[in-house]
């Protein structure tokens, strides 16, 4: 379980996003919805120790991680926590195994790698360089790069933005099945994903301070 309390963060420039107390069970699947500038990506680089609250608290399993070293928190997100970027971060002149293969330099057990590939129907590109990709073949190689690992919780910062409807929604499809029974929280703005979720939280209503800013800018 992750229990968000009180939870603030504030930037150099003095924007500042104040977040209201959220729950997410485990085993359950959320999506996070909003605009831009909502929070939505900065809550999940606070879950996953990349960013630090500037207070308030963030406990998984009971456990304050937001109060633990940086050491720590990249120890506890290295096990427990598969992280999909919106942008990939793949290396571009390098295969889809090694890829995934780079995880060896973290301890990491790759073992279940080819599975994982026939399961998202990448396998047959396993020895192809990235940069020869679709969008969408991308989007699969980065979801067997976080879940090869099994990790407890799952994170995914818009995992369909660089995709067509279409694809972005077998993909989610895939993405939540493949997480049945971890803590799947997954950031978009395209509502029409909903329906694969178990929970949707609007983070238009969670949040305040760098949403408000936003419109106000818009309005002017």
């Amino acid at each position: 379980m992750i229990e968000i309390k009180n939870l603030g963060k504030q930037f150099q420039n003095e924007t500042e996003i104040d977040y209201h107390d959220i729950t997410f069970e485990t085993g359950k699947s959320y999506m996070l919805l909003g605009a831009s500038g909502c929070g939505k990506s900065t809550l999940l680089n606070m879950i996953a120790g990349i960013l630090s609250p500037t207070r308030g608290t963030i406990l998984i399993d009971g456990v304050e991680m937001s109060a633990t070293s940086q050491k720590e928190k990249d120890k506890f997100r290295i096990e427990k926590i598969g992280y999909i970027f919106q942008d990939f971060k793949l290396i571009n002149e390098m295969s889809v195994a090694d890829n995934i293969g780079i995880l060896r330099l973290e301890g990491v057990d790759i073992s279940e790698m080819d599975d994982m590939l026939r399961s998202l129907d990448i396998f047959e590109k396993k020895n192809a360089k990235i940069k020869h990709l679709s969008g969408g073949q991308k989007q699969r190689v980065a979801i067997v790069r976080a879940l090869v690992k099994r990790p407890d919780i799952i994170l995914a910062d818009e995992p369909t933005g660089n995709l067509n409807f279409a694809i972005g929604e077998q993909v989610i499809q895939e993405l939540v099945s493949v997480s049945k029974g971890k803590t799947l929280i997954a950031v978009t703005h395209d509502e029409r994903l909903a329906k694969y979720f178990d929970e949707v939280i609007d983070m238009n209503e969670m949040t305040s301070g760098m949403r408000d800013m936003v419109a106000e800018k818009e309005g002017e």
